[in-house]
């Protein structure tokens, strides 16, 4: 009989969930919000748009196909979206101690441990879902038999924005073999000589890996840099913002910088927290969503198409559509609850995306957008 500790999910209105721990034993605290995705608890967990959160699962199994390698090189992951855990916590309703899987090196509890990250099991995870539906995402706590109790903690009152974002300016690439190739780029940019490619500038908000790896796929070269970085000294070809954590009117420095590259008209496009913080340059206004968008199959539909595409989204704020200036519409509208998923300016070569057309996980059917990207440089 596998022997482990009682856990205890206590939300900020006083309801409380009791489990079981299958992670590092310690206790923790942040929103507590919930995916419906079936697969991809790899990349969920180390998604910095999770950081701060306490993620619960509606799929009723973790761990069954265990945890991919880390990778060698951090600043670009084969199969993660970061180099660490950003999820404060995972909730989920039963939890598999054996796990198989070709590429699989260890398991999910034993990833946990290793990066200090609470696993709750045994919870009734579709009374919790109910429950943030119902009542909208809130704080919560675990707290892990024998280890003290926390405070509850609000993330979206800190900038995560800079907390996610990279610290210095990186050059990506591919090597003649087909390998990544990342290159730290000093002061004044001297690395960044002529070259037959085009070049992007990445605003790192919290990225994903795979937006790099798509970028990189298609022909081009990417220069990443952090979220308040004046990147104006940069020759580039086009600009690009990541997704990202937390709350966008946090992030005034990338909307400072935004407003003054939307004056030129070199292409510019946005995913996610992108989308949000575009908008706000722009001169709209976000505001935070009831329970948010976490899953692999939110319905989008393509303003004045009628094409429909099934997304994956990770996002607790909107767009707010009616404050976008006359000069910008719509570009994706949500069909389940008609919220904005995506802008675009009328007649210059500016669009964002609120779902995530890079996946992983999820499905692929909007990658094509990093397609449109590539063709108006």
């Amino acid at each position: 009989m596998r022997e482990t500790k009682r856990a205890v999910l206590t939300l900020e209105d006083g309801t409380t969930f009791e489990g079981k721990s299958f992670g590092y034993e310690g206790s923790t605290s942040g929103e507590v919000v919930f995916n419906t995705a079936m697969t991809g608890y790899p990349e969920s967990l180390t998604d910095p748009s999770y950081e701060g959160q306490i993620l619960a699962t509606t799929f009723p199994l973790l761990g069954n196909y265990g945890v991919p390698p880390s990778d060698a090189n951090p600043m670009m992951s084969d199969y993660l979206e970061d180099a660490h855990i950003h999820c404060k916590a995972i909730i989920a309703q039963d939890y598999s101690w054996e796990h198989s899987h070709w590429l699989a090196n260890r398991s999910l509890a034993d990833w946990l441990k290793s990066e200090k990250v609470p696993g709750v099991y045994g919870i009734d995870t579709r009374a919790l879902t109910k429950h943030l539906r119902e009542k909208g995402s809130m704080l919560g706590k675990i707290t892990i038999e024998g280890c003290d109790d926390v405070d509850f903690y609000d993330p979206n009152l800190d900038n995560l924005v800079a907390k996610t974002s990279t610290e210095g300016v990186t050059l990506y690439d591919v090597a003649p073999d087909g390998s990544f190739i990342t290159t730290a780029i000093n002061a004044g940019h001297p690395q960044l000589q002529t070259s037959e490619k085009k070049t992007v500038v990445l605003v790192d908000c919290g990225v994903k890996h795979n937006i790099i790896r798509c970028l990189i796929r298609r022909g081009v070269r990417v220069v990443r840099v952090p979220w308040d970085y004046d990147f104006s000294a940069i020759d580039y070809d086009g600009l690009f913002i990541s997704n990202g954590p937390g709350n966008p009117d946090l992030a005034t420095a990338t909307v400072d910088h935004l407003r003054k590259a939307l004056g030129e008209d070199r292409p510019i496009c946005g995913i996610c927290m992108g989308n949000q913080l575009l908008a706000k340059a722009a001169g709209a206004k976000t505001y935070k969503l009831k329970y948010g968008h976490r899953s692999h199959n939110q319905p989008v539909i393509q303003a004045g198409t009628g094409k429909c595409f099934i997304t994956p989204q990770n996002h607790g704020f909107a767009v707010d559509s009616d404050t976008l200036p006359s000069d910008w519409e719509p570009l994706f509208i949500n069909m389940n609850d008609g919220t904005n998923e995506g802008i675009r300016h009328k007649t210059k070569p500016f669009f964002s995306a609120q779902f995530h057309p890079e996946a992983s996980s999820g499905p692929k059917d909007t990658e094509f957008l990093f397609d449109t990207f590539i063709s108006m440089l």
